[in-house]
């Protein structure tokens, strides 16, 4: 059934590009739907082009791209016929689920034409983030265009075009607003506070600086990953056990991971210059009297910053000399900064998305103008044959004409029908506004006929004859 659906007659794609082929979008995403239903549906990103090969295979849908990530799931669309092709994917993401219809319909969201563009760029451009800019999710749209143009993908020319627009805009907005700028998570205002503060309160490069974390959870992940981003070579984390330090490194191979249990506790903190604490305890895992039982109050410069909640750093260590301590508070105000910026470059983002946006939507509506101008090429060809059919009788008549000379006659006649076309063609083409140019079609289609011909011959032929 895919290769019949990939193989159609001249005919049949005519009457398709004539349609237009729609695009849509139905998915969910973490604003929509529970950890629970997304689950059902992701698909590992190896396995995109096959699930897209699967939703294409009625005929149905006409091309297919699927976007799965761990905060959403959708599958990007176009069909000529836009119910049945929405009923075939909802019928995938059934069975690819073993959820009914009915459950799936509440967690679902679907959009089309202009609305499905929209969504799409607002996605590559990470307006639609939980973390609005986050750079990750332009990464895996840019990989959703890349599988859908591969030799097993489904894109097409519609869906391919709009995802890499997408792509392109996504750049955009991180290029010329300052969107993706700023720290707006705990852990990674917690890197960004440690670097801004480095040189006045350590006197050292950030770069320089010997990096330390007390614990190894969630917390303690994501600021590892937040630091690698930012060049980490080295860090060691102190731990009450090895599982999870062992977990990090092997997820962070590029990164030099000493592991450390409590009782090294105060020697790793005596030779660190910043230590970030993220564990779970409900008492203070460094405060005054600790660093000075162990030697460490008021000696070398030493930086806190605590991402706990409770705080694992005692309020009073900000009364020891050469000892800069932060917290979660300190933290947010960070953060909070850097959300109210973001808000406002979003204003900006959003007007060069919809720039991007009216363009696709612009050359998708242009795509109308094609089985026109296809045709007008086929009437006027058919036309110059006839005549030149007649011609080439009466003139073969006469022996004196040569092949070479019949054949000069045949160029004349293309050149005169070419350059004839050429004015139309162009006035075609030249429409940035869609409804001008849906206009210029039905003008064009009325004057020649074409509509009226089907295949180019009778009336056309009848009146070259009067001529």
């Amino acid at each position: 059934e895919v290769n019949n659906k990939k193989k159609r007659t001249k005919e049949e794609r005519l009457q398709l590009a004539s349609k237009g082929l729609q695009v849509h979008v139905i998915g969910l995403s973490i604003h929509h739907a529970d950890v629970d239903v997304r689950e059902k549906l992701a698909i590992p990103e190896d396995d995109w082009n096959t699930a897209s090969n699967e939703i294409t295979s009625t005929g149905s849908v006409s091309e297919a791209a699927v976007l799965s990530t761990c905060n959403r799931f959708e599958v990007y669309y176009s069909a000529p016929d836009a119910r049945e092709a929405t009923a075939r994917v909802t019928e995938y993401l059934a069975e690819r689920s073993g959820l009914p219809v009915s459950l799936l319909r509440k967690n679902l969201f679907m959009l089309s034409g202009d609305d499905a563009v929209w969504h799409l760029m607002r996605v590559s451009g990470g307006l639609d983030s939980l973390v609005v800019g986050e750079g990750q999710i332009l990464s895996q749209v840019r990989q959703c265009h890349l599988h859908s143009i591969e030799e097993d993908g489904c894109g097409g020319k519609v869906l391919a075009r709009m995802l890499n627009n997408a792509v392109a805009a996504g750049k955009r907005v991180r290029s010329e607003t300052a969107i993706s700028k700023g720290s707006v998570s705990i852990s990674s205002a917690a890197v960004e506070l440690s670097e801004m503060y480095s040189m006045k309160d350590l006197n050292l490069p950030f770069s320089e600086a010997r990096l330390a974390v007390v614990g190894a959870g969630k917390m303690t992940r994501l600021l590892i990953t937040h630091l690698a981003s930012r060049g980490l070579e080295k860090i060691t984390i102190v731990n009450r056990s090895l599982g999870r330090p062992q977990e990090l490194q092997e997820q962070f191979p590029d990164v030099d991971i000493d592991i450390k249990l409590m009782d090294d506790l105060w020697d790793v903190v005596g030779r660190s210059d910043i230590v970030y604490t993220a564990t779970s305890s409900v008492d203070y895992v460094v405060d005054e009297a600790l660093l000075k039982e162990n030697g460490l109050a008021g000696g070398r410069p030493l930086m806190l910053v605590d991402i706990s909640v409770p705080r694992n750093v005692g309020e009073d260590c900000k009364q020891i000399p050469n000892v800069s301590a932060y917290n979660v508070d300190d933290l947010k105000a960070v953060v909070a900064r850097n959300t109210a910026m973001r808000q406002k470059e979003m204003i900006e983002a959003e007007t060069l998305l919809r720039e991007e946006a009216a363009g696709f939507s612009g050359w998708r509506e242009s795509l109308s103008a094609i089985p026109t101008i296809n045709q007008l090429q086929e009437k006027a060809n058919n036309v110059r044959q006839e005549e030149l059919d007649k011609c080439t009788r009466k003139l073969s008549q006469n022996e004196n004409l040569s092949d070479k000379e019949i054949e000069a006659v045949e160029r004349l006649s293309r050149s005169i029908v070419n350059k004839l076309l050429h004015g139309p063609m162009s006035h075609l083409r030249q429409h940035d506004n869609v409804d001008d140019q849906q206009h210029a079609i039905k003008e064009l289609s009325a004057m020649f006929r074409l509509q009226d011909d089907g295949n180019g011959r009778g009336r056309g032929g009848s009146r070259s004859r009067r001529r």
